[in-house]
């Protein structure tokens, strides 16, 4: 996987960029680590411009986070509800506790959404939830779109900056990435724990 990014941002175009970004949303593995600090190295090199290379990278991935919302959109909270009860044992979470996530969403969602494209483990699932309360579309895109963009002028910047050593930003903030998705699913299965010995008590 990793080899094969490295090989087509060896060869960046703006298109590319788009699609690799586009791939990061939809296929979350495909790491926006790897192909942004690329993309800004190749802008310190002339090869492409800072402000193509924020836009391409911020169209690709905001069309693939459009694809997420309308599948929020679809579900729908009433199958959301009904398939946390056939099986909200195993992700910790009971109906009651997702219906007030979706009451706090649909106060503070526009943040959420904001911030949350600059947190690994988040980035892409924070547009289902959008799509569960039927945010307005366009206010969607338009705090999706400010995230992204956030995120993508700060691995760019990056990668101009350390140049050739373009790759160690990927390995920096790929390690940071891990420790914040190791640190979810360990709190995921202290959760888990605690449930189950709730209801099992001996």
């Amino acid at each position: 996987m990793f080899e094969w990014i490295r090989q087509i941002t060896e060869s960046l175009s703006y298109w590319s960029l788009a699609l690799l970004m586009f791939l990061e949303n939809v296929f979350p593995p495909i790491p926006s680590e790897i192909v942004m600090p690329a993309a800004g190295f190749a802008a310190r090199s002339g090869e492409m411009s800072f402000w193509g290379v924020l836009i391409a990278g911020t169209v690709g991935s905001l069309i693939g986070t459009t694809l997420w919302y309308f599948a929020g959109r679809l579900l729908g909270e009433d199958r959301l509800y009904q398939w946390i009860e056939r099986h909200g044992k195993w992700i910790t979470v009971r109906r009651s506790e997702a219906e007030n996530a979706v009451a706090w969403f649909r106060d503070w969602g526009a943040g959420a959404v904001f911030f949350g494209r600059m947190v690994p483990g988040v980035r892409t699932l924070i547009s289902v939830p959008a799509g569960f309360v039927k945010m307005s579309f366009w206010r969607f895109v338009a705090y999706t779109t400010l995230g992204t963009a956030a995120w993508n002028v700060l691995l760019a910047w990056l990668g101009w900056l350390w140049r050739d050593n373009y790759e160690q930003v990927g390995d920096v903030v790929g390690w940071i990435s891990m420790a914040v998705v190791a640190g979810m699913l360990l709190w995921w299965l202290i959760r888990l724990v605690r449930r189950n010995v709730s209801l099992n008590p001996s």
